[in-house]
């Protein structure tokens, strides 16, 4: 699967990702580094990649066209949080289903939401 990771995302989730098969992108330590939100939701869209976040901003697009939105909201995130709920989501769903699908993962449960695209 297309994914892209953003910058609050741990390094060792990308690593677990593409350890898993998946084709990351990722943007720390390039000159796309702090890119804005807007300038993300177009690469992701373009790309056709299944965005992952810990940004709750995000899930206002989830009435749009994508490729999928995976948001990580915890009390207190710390890095191996945000990395075993990220990896638990991916395995929750089969690559066809994340399109148009966008997840939020919580400390104690998970909120799930089809796109139901704007006319």
């Amino acid at each position: 699967m297309k994914i892209f990771v953003d910058e609050n995302i741990p390094a060792m989730t990308l690593r677990e990702l593409r350890r898993l098969g998946h084709e990351v992108k990722d943007i720390r330590n390039t000159e796309n580094k702090g890119m804005a939100d807007e300038d993300i939701w177009e690469m992701t869209q373009r790309d056709e990649r299944l965005l992952i976040t810990t940004d709750k901003g995000f899930v206002q697009k989830r009435n749009e066209r994508h490729n999928g939105i995976l948001v990580i909201r915890l009390k207190q995130p710390n890095r191996l949080k945000i990395h075993k709920k990220a990896i638990k989501a991916i395995s929750l769903f089969e690559e066809k289903e994340w399109a148009g699908l966008t997840v939020v993962m919580q400390d104690a449960f998970h909120s799930v939401w089809r796109a139901k695209l704007k006319r």
